[in-house]
């Protein structure tokens, strides 16, 4: 029986196989030829299940059979195989973003929008909250609530954070920016990110701050996402942020961070 390692197995699902596939598909590699015997005896996959992850693999390009008797199977060379892996992901991602496409236009889309308009008239607004965990995370949700804005948008963060922010953000603001929305930003501005922020005073309002901390952003006075931890302090996956759409806190810090954009 062939070994393989584990993990090397596992590495193999990149090429969209599963277990059985990964193991015969090496096993063929590693003879060139073979039948479903001699592949079931050498990577210890049941006999019973061999033909048919054989054809599975036939079908998806990853080895050829051989006519005569008995069948035998040739592998091909992962080069080709990887070739093949590519073209057929972008045809499934082209397929998936044209059905996506049409999804936009359709009454489907419209009849989930009214679906979900029902059931957020529906929720009381003190659970109107989520958690948010992970940078990543953080500025996704960040984004969408960017992209749904229709007044203001109002940003505090660190110095780290700001630049952080404007590049994981810049598309959603700058397209804010041209429906009319205000955005302002309050940070320390330092000689590094006063760099950055040079290419976004077009359409970003900066103030610097340096008498307080805080990470938070405010839209349209009634959503606010707040970060839990200091940034320097905490490694990017474990950040945490909490949403909350609720006009009441959402009036009151923006009447704080109004009181400090209007200091000298």
């Amino acid at each position: 029986m062939m070994i393989v390692q584990q993990d090397f197995l596992r590495k193999l699902k990149d090429f969209g196989l599963n277990s059985y596939e990964s193991k015969l598909w090496t096993a063929l590699l590693s003879r060139g030829i073979s039948t479903a015997g001699e592949l079931s005896d050498i990577a210890g996959v049941p006999r019973s299940r061999c033909y048919d992850v054989l054809e599975s693999l036939e079908k998806k390009g990853f080895i050829i059979t051989k006519l005569g008797k008995p069948i035998k199977y040739i592998a091909i060379e992962p080069s080709e195989v990887v070739e093949r892996v590519k073209k057929r992901v972008k045809l499934d991602s082209d397929k998936q973003i044209e059905m996506l496409g049409e999804l936009e236009g359709s009454s489907v889309l419209e009849e989930l929008n009214a679906l979900h308009t029902q059931g957020v008239d529906m929720v009381e607004p003190a659970d109107l909250t989520g958690s948010v965990k992970g940078r990543n995370n953080i500025h996704n949700h960040m984004e969408h609530m960017i992209k749904n804005a229709k007044k203001d948008i109002l940003i505090m963060t660190s110095a780290d954070g700001l630049a952080r922010k404007l590049d994981a953000l810049k598309k959603s603001l700058k397209k804010a920016h041209e429906r009319g929305v205000d955005i302002r930003v309050a940070a320390p501005l330092t000689d590094k990110n006063k760099v950055v922020i040079e290419d976004f005073k077009k359409y970003i309002s900066f103030k610097n701050i340096d008498t307080m901390s805080g990470r938070f952003m405010l839209v349209d006075g009634e959503h606010t996402t707040f970060m839990l931890l200091d940034d320097s302090k905490v490694h990017p996956s474990y950040d945490a942020a909490v949403w909350a759409r609720t006009p009441f806190f959402t009036n009151t810090i923006k009447a704080l961070f109004q009181s400090i954009w209007k200091k000298e």
